[in-house]
């Protein structure tokens, strides 16, 4: 038994030493300001979390991820398993959280009793047509330009030094399940998706997938749930209008099914904008699955060395 069970992926954290230019690209990729102070920079998306990504003055690097507990209640249960404090937490929306470090000094913070906000209306759009679903009909559609409209941070990956150490630490503290565990050779697993355990409810295949990376540990990249397909694209063809840096994408994932577009921020920190991705229960069981699939495409461009 896990000492509780998150909800969801709540927010992640930077570095960096030029706040306006981390501001300008993040606007760029959809997000916006959350009510940034000196020295801190927050940015949230159109659904209900204050902020999404949070940016401190620095040197560049990746600062840490938070995860949502389902109540404060659970917070009190962790932070007596961990021996440490709960405190309140310094960012818009306030609530409390729990900080801990991981087994490769990463720091998690798990928070709780945030206030969430209304989510942002997105603008109205005409439905899809398929060939077995036809439900627009006399309108045309018209897709404005801009950013991509961002909902929600939907997982976070991490390189860690020892797959089965991370995995351990992460499950007993939070409740993870894996969806789809990656061996390299029969026997020998060298990291997992691993998603929320929500009951019945269904959860994202991943909030956070654990690689044990020839490169060591380290962030890998964080991802963004945009609005749908057209809004991908849209994001797409924005970030190369304004120079952006691109990674890998357009292209369908084959573990998890989400169709991905991945881009560098100014420091060279993967970000991804994603769409249509699978659901699942807590009933569902765990699959193993090769390196072909992790890093294989339904459709799209081959994943870069890059992505490893």
């Amino acid at each position: 038994m896990s000492t509780i069970k998150v909800d969801d992926v709540a927010f992640v954290r930077f570095r960096a030493p030029d706040l306006a230019t981390m501001k300008s690209f993040l606007e760029d990729l959809g997000l916006h300001d959350a009510g940034s102070t000196e020295g801190r920079l927050f940015m949230r998306g159109k659904g209900p979390a204050p902020f999404l990504h949070a940016t401190e003055l620095g040197e560049p690097g990746f600062a840490g991820i938070a995860f949502r507990a389902r109540s404060l209640a659970d917070l009190e249960t962790l932070a007596t398993r961990e021996s440490v404090e709960v405190e309140n937490l310094d960012a818009p929306g306030g609530g409390k959280v729990v900080r801990l470090m991981d087994p490769d000094g990463f720091r998690i913070e798990v928070v709780a009793g945030q206030s969430m906000g209304d989510a942002s209306a997105f603008p109205s759009r005409a439905p899809w047509n398929s060939a077995n679903h036809r439900e627009r009909l006399g309108t045309v559609k018209r897709v404005a330009k801009g950013p991509a409209h961002i909902l929600r941070l939907g997982h976070c990956v991490l390189n860690v030094s020892k797959f089965r150490v991370s995995e351990t630490w992460y499950k007993e503290r939070f409740g993870f399940i894996t969806s789809d565990e990656i061996e390299l050779q029969p026997g020998f697993s060298f990291g997992a998706f691993l998603r929320c355990d929500r009951g019945d409810l269904p959860a994202d295949h991943h909030s956070l997938f654990l690689a044990q990376s020839p490169k060591g540990h380290g962030f890998n990249h964080a991802a963004f749930e945009v609005r749908d397909f057209d809004d991908l694209m849209t994001g797409h063809d924005f970030l190369k209008e304004k120079a952006r840096t691109p990674e890998w994408g357009v292209g369908r994932h084959i573990l998890g099914s989400q169709v991905f577009d991945y881009w560098r921020n100014p420091w060279g920190h993967t970000v991804e904008h994603w769409t249509d991705g699978d659901l699942l229960t807590a009933a569902e069981r765990p699959n193993k699955a090769g390196l072909a699939d992790l890093l294989g495409v339904q459709w799209g461009p081959p994943a870069p060395p890059t992505m490893g």
